[in-house]
């Protein structure tokens, strides 16, 4: 019987079109245990086949082309329902109140220290329970 292999850490996925922005995440979160892929664009996330879990995907809002926040409607039309959280600086009430409305929590910039570590754990907690980021 050939060895059993550990379970992989969750994945994260950053959307984000700053490539230092998203490089630093990507440092930080790998070095906490996380597998991590980076994107570019809200495009780039739809067309991405995604774990159906253990998986949280952190998303900003002001990205080329389609927003954070559209993308990740588009995604739970598809019936994805992953946890998602939006990186964003200087949210509008506007946004405050759609971002609530489809139950993503949004994460301000700059993102300073650890500032997305507990969201992010948080959150997978959440979709383990089924909660949706929520």
């Amino acid at each position: 019987m050939p060895p059993s292999r550990p379970p992989l850490p969750p994945l994260i996925v950053i959307v984000d079109d700053d490539p230092g922005l998203a490089g630093g995440l990507k440092f930080s979160l790998e070095a906490e245990g996380y597998r991590v892929e980076t994107l570019e664009t809200g495009e780039a996330l739809l067309l991405r086949d995604l774990p159906e879990a253990d998986c949280c995907l952190v998303v900003d809002e002001r990205l080329p082309g389609i927003s954070g926040l559209n993308a990740l409607a588009q995604l739970r039309r598809r019936g994805v329902d992953l946890p998602a959280l939006l990186i964003t600086s200087n949210p509008s009430p506007v946004l405050r109140d759609a971002a609530a409305a489809a139950g993503t929590p949004i994460i301000e910039k700059p993102l300073l220290g650890d500032a997305l570590l507990q969201p992010i754990a948080d959150a997978l907690a959440r979709g383990r329970e089924g909660g949706r980021g929520r």
